[in-house]
């Protein structure tokens, strides 16, 4: 009978063959001291992602023949996994040395966490946030919407990135970025894996609170360091990001806290995108770089159109 590995590292990939490259270069160093797999789920690239099976023949590849979004994607590797614990890993980061091993030996000496995660930062160096509280509606309006845009530093944005909280000690949080989570198999026993239901966005959000609600603690673990160049497959379709960003922020507020609280997330979601509409239409009939007032309009009324 083959022995367990003590980590199961699942890779969904879209189109951002060098950054994979670099990422899988950088497991070895990532898990020493651990057993471990690599499993590289491919959403129908098209840029010869598949090419780096032959540069790294130890890893098992899954190739789609359409892109099936993040969680389907996700949940392929589940199904072919075989570690204790299972990471899923962005493609476009570069976990340090040791930063999974310490998450998988965080997990092994405290029975009662079903997730770990580690510090995110941006390939200068500079912190990028990873640790936040569950969304109210208010939060919704305010964080990652136009008026957020303006007003960044808003109460409510901060409280839903933990600022008032150190970014240098261990801590419990209610959910993590999906940029590198490591996740205790029994979790996903018991839970299942990712709500398929959302494509992409949200759905590390709506992992960690059903895991939480099983009675699992999910904790940031800031002596891991994973470097998150963030976003390189969805910026190259801008339009989509915006819609599968805010419909599954939408999806998420149904789910967990009923359709009123859906429907005022909507809805005030669409208000924020019609005034920018309006400005960028305003800015584009005056001649101001119109090629990208353009895209954004195309992007703005997609968001309204769309996000139900």
């Amino acid at each position: 009978m083959l022995m367990r590995p003590d980590l199961s590292v699942c890779i969904v990939n879209w189109n951002v063959r060098p950054l994979l490259h670099q990422c899988l270069l950088a497991l070895p160093d990532a898990t020493v001291c651990l057993t471990a797999e690599t499993i590289v789920v491919d959403n129908a690239s098209t840029d010869n992602s598949t090419s780096l099976r032959e540069v790294f023949p130890h890893v098992r590849w899954l190739q789609n023949t359409v892109n099936v979004g993040f969680s389907r994607a996700n949940n392929q590797a589940i199904t072919l996994s075989r570690g204790r614990h299972v990471c899923f890993l962005n493609p476009d980061t570069i976990p340090q040395p040791g930063s999974l091993t310490s998450l998988v030996r965080y997990l092994d000496t405290h029975p009662d966490v079903g997730i770990v995660g580690p510090q995110l930062r941006y390939p200068d160096g500079s912190l990028q946030p990873s640790r936040y509280r569950f969304p109210t509606v208010l939060t919704a309006l305010l964080e990652s919407t136009p008026i957020a845009w303006r007003w960044a530093n808003n109460p409510w944005a901060r409280r839903y990135h933990c600022a008032d909280r150190p970014v240098d000690q261990e801590q419990e949080v209610d959910w993590l970025n999906g940029a590198c989570l490591v996740v205790r198999r029994e979790v996903l026993e018991t839970i299942g894996g990712f709500d398929e239901g959302f494509f992409m966005y949200s759905e590390e959000m709506d992992l960690c609170r059903r895991a939480r609600e099983a009675g699992w603690r999910v904790v940031y673990v800031p002596q891991a360091v994973v470097i998150h160049h963030e976003g390189k497959s969805s910026q190259q379709v801008a339009t989509a990001r915006h819609v599968y960003f805010n419909r599954s922020k939408v999806r998420y507020f149904h789910k967990h806290h009923g359709p009123w609280a859906a429907a005022l997330v909507r809805w005030g979601i669409r208000l924020q995108y019609a005034g920018e509409l309006l400005v960028e239409g305003c800015k584009w009939l005056v001649g101001h770089k119109r090629p990208l007032r353009a895209q954004r309009v195309r992007a703005y009324w997609a968001v309204i159109r769309e996000v139900r």
